[in-house]
């Protein structure tokens, strides 16, 4: 049986590869066994090289010589790229007004506005905060808005990727405190809950938190009198928060500032601040009289709405950088 299928082959063979008609009485030789494994000689990359069609070989060429072909070919439009960019720089450069120069682009009328009015204008002190705050007001609500989007979605992205890796937290079994979930919570959770009593650490918190606290309120509330205002008082505020999350855990801090209280805050004072200058950018585009008084320059109640928009800055900046504090050292806030 194994005889007849072997002619059949190698008719069938014969025929495919145009070969004649092999004689009757032809003895056909039985095929050699194949090699033991041990007893092949392997064929380096070189002679499978020459034995291949011109596909193999392109293969064979990419597979010995690719790698070091990208590497170099990296390099090389690594270093084109930033021979270009910097000769573009220096062009620019080379370009620019002499620095000073009383006919330089910054040097117009704008900032002479800014200067010679801005304290009647805008009835602040300080000429930056009376700048930020109400000529260029709406670019500060958007760099505010975007603080508060971009905390949002860091504590959205990893309040859903620890939902996912802890949510046997709300098992039975757990404590009706959350001890037992945060003992089976992430290492960096369990150091700042369960660390030992820094009596240094906790004395020095203890005096230092109230005068870092009234310090970021007077650099908040003194901004359009003296330099400060919401971004500089609201990152010192920050620095309280998380001075005493350090002393004393992140689980006490939770106690007055957490999630539900960062975005209750944030998102009040983004109102309060889009109302305030939406008012005033309709009063004065359509040149109508605004009912907030500037006040006296020099006093606490001047600059009309510039005071209570520093404090909204200064809400909105604290909970951020807090948020991110504590977000990326314990995952939750």
């Amino acid at each position: 049986m194994n005889e007849e299928l072997r002619k059949i082959w190698q008719s069938f063979f014969d025929w495919v590869m145009g070969n004649g008609p092999r004689p009757e009485n032809e003895v056909i030789p039985p095929e050699p066994p194949p090699d033991l494994p041990f007893t092949q000689k392997p064929k380096d990359k070189y002679s499978r090289f020459h034995e291949a069609t011109l596909k193999e070989r392109y293969d064979q060429w990419l597979e010995i010589h690719g790698l070091h072909l990208f590497s170099v070919l990296y390099g090389s439009l690594s270093v084109l790229t930033c021979i270009v960019i910097v000769s573009l720089l220096l062009a620019t450069v080379a370009e620019l007004p002499p620095f000073g120069h009383e006919r330089n682009p910054a040097n117009n009328e704008v900032i002479r506005r800014y200067v010679e009015h801005g304290g009647h204008e805008t009835g602040a002190q300080n000429i930056v905060a009376g700048l930020i705050l109400d000529y260029r007001a709406f670019d500060t609500f958007g760099e505010s808005a975007v603080l508060f989007t971009a905390a949002v979605s860091v504590l959205m992205l990893l309040g859903a990727s620890r939902r996912n890796k802890f949510d046997d937290s709300k098992s039975p079994h757990a404590d009706g405190a959350g001890m037992d979930f945060l003992q089976r919570g992430p290492p960096a959770l369990r150091h700042h809950v369960f660390r030992n009593e820094d009596t240094i650490l906790r004395g020095v918190a203890n005096l230092s938190i109230p005068i870092i606290l009234m310090m970021g309120c007077v650099v908040v509330i003194n901004g359009h009198l003296s330099p400060g205002g919401g971004f500089s008082g609201g990152a010192i505020l920050s620095t309280a928060l998380i001075l005493a999350a350090n002393a004393y855990g992140f689980d006490k801090v939770h106690w007055f500032f957490n999630e539900r209280t960062f975005i209750v805050s944030s998102s009040t004072a983004l109102m309060i601040y889009a109302l305030s200058k939406g008012y005033s950018f309709f009063t004065g585009a359509n040149h109508i009289h605004s009912i907030i008084p500037k006040g006296t320059i020099g006093n606490i109640l001047s600059g009309g709405l510039i005071l209570p928009l520093n404090i909204c800055v200064g809400l909105i900046v604290a909970g951020t950088l807090y948020g991110f504090y504590a977000l990326f050292s314990e995952g939750d806030m």
